[in-house]
């Protein structure tokens, strides 16, 4: 069975700051992944993680590749001025006789090594939430079709040539173009039924961002607890975790037994993002304890979904205000915890309501500490 390996496209750089940031259209082999990021092989560097919606997976195996297929440039070892590079991707058009596993491609004049590439066998989109990922398909589609149109435009120009300058009784040639010509309209036609179809059903389904969040924060409960107890039973630090919710922040404070000696960890929400406690404690405590902190804690998508428990910000509209108040139209804004989700009405802690259809809610703490269930 041929060896299968994965790699990432980088296609975009969705944080601030990234090391991948520069790096867009590069690939690197995988190391391993999980649901939100995938951590990659980057030479010398070491091992660093990939935000998952940022690139795009390629599945290969390591085998001699069939006309028509595509390959990755892995090991790019062109001979001369050869304009191709490690990451590129090709059709292969023919196999070079002498040589059954090296392959030639449109607009390469010699072979390509079999050292060099690895037959693409699937290819996982990773374009963040499940919304897009139908364009991204009939994007990938169309420029596919695209792509198989100039090649079929070379292939005709060239057998075009052949008959113009007397060259018609190279027939070996001239049948090998035109075997080639067919080959590309078989596959332009194939995109073009694939473009008419749309995303197919049977593609993996991809988690939404929502789901993502509750996994990190599953993790980040588990991350804590774990290391609370290693440090219980080791007897190596006294851990305590302070929450100052006003300041959406975390401190935690690893002190040494029998000493004053300590460590400080703080964790603080950007304004822009929602504050959740479990997340905040584990970079806290990580940090603390001067362990590594997974992208993931530092990059977790926002909540999509309202629900019980969640402190939420909206603002009453300048109508609804001029009708219930009598004073000078000023901070129309309010903050309220779900405290029920009932009868098309987000019912608040204290009174109040909003309904659901009309809410234009904006979820600020989704730590839902002491809702049943969490």
């Amino acid at each position: 069975m041929a060896e299968t390996k994965k790699y990432v496209r980088i296609k975009k750089a969705s944080v601030d700051g990234v090391w991948y940031a520069d790096k867009i259209g590069n690939v690197y082999e995988v190391d391993r992944e999980n649901c939100v990021s995938i951590l990659t092989k980057r030479g010398i560097r070491g091992l660093s993680s990939v935000l998952r919606e940022d690139a795009e997976l390629i599945v290969t195996e390591k085998r001699p590749a069939k006309v028509g297929e595509r390959v990755l440039i892995t090991v790019a070892a062109p001979i001369g001025k050869q304009a191709y590079e490690t990451g590129d991707v090709f059709v292969a058009e023919s196999l070079y006789d002498p040589f059954a596993k090296d392959i030639r491609v449109l607009g390469i004049p010699d072979f390509i090594d079999y050292n060099e590439y690895e037959v693409i066998v699937d290819n996982e989109l990773k374009n963040g939430e499940a919304d897009g990922m139908e364009s991204t398909y009939v994007r990938k589609q169309s420029e596919g079709l695209d792509r198989v149109a100039k090649s079929l435009g070379y292939v005709e120009l060239a057998k075009s040539s052949l008959k113009q300058n007397g060259f018609i009784g190279e027939v070996h040639t001239f049948d090998l173009l035109t075997e080639c010509a067919e080959r590309l309209r078989e596959q332009a036609q194939t995109h073009k039924e694939k473009i008419e179809r749309g995303y197919p059903e049977f593609s993996p389904v991809h988690k939404s961002a929502q789901a993502r969040r509750d996994e990190i924060v599953e993790q980040a409960k588990a991350d804590v607890e774990r290391l609370r107890e290693n440090n219980i039973r080791l007897r190596t630090f006294n851990i305590s975790l302070e929450v100052n919710r006003k300041d959406r922040s975390v401190e935690a404070i690893a002190k040494r037994p029998k000493s004053n000696r300590a460590f400080y960890g703080i964790a603080k929400a950007a304004p822009s993002d929602c504050f959740n406690v479990h997340i905040g404690k584990a970079i806290a405590l990580r940090r603390a304890l001067g362990l590594g902190v997974p992208d993931e804690y530092l990059n977790a998508p926002q909540p999509a979904e309202v629900r019980v428990g969640d402190v939420v910000y909206g603002k009453y509209s300048e109508a609804y205000y001029q009708l219930w108040c009598e004073d000078e139209i000023g901070d129309v804004s309010y903050e309220v915890k779900i405290k029920e989700i009932v009868d098309g009405k987000y019912r608040y802690v204290g009174g109040g309501y909003d309904f659901i259809d009309d809410a234009d809610l904006t979820i600020i703490d989704d730590s839902r500490e002491g809702v049943v269930g969490e």
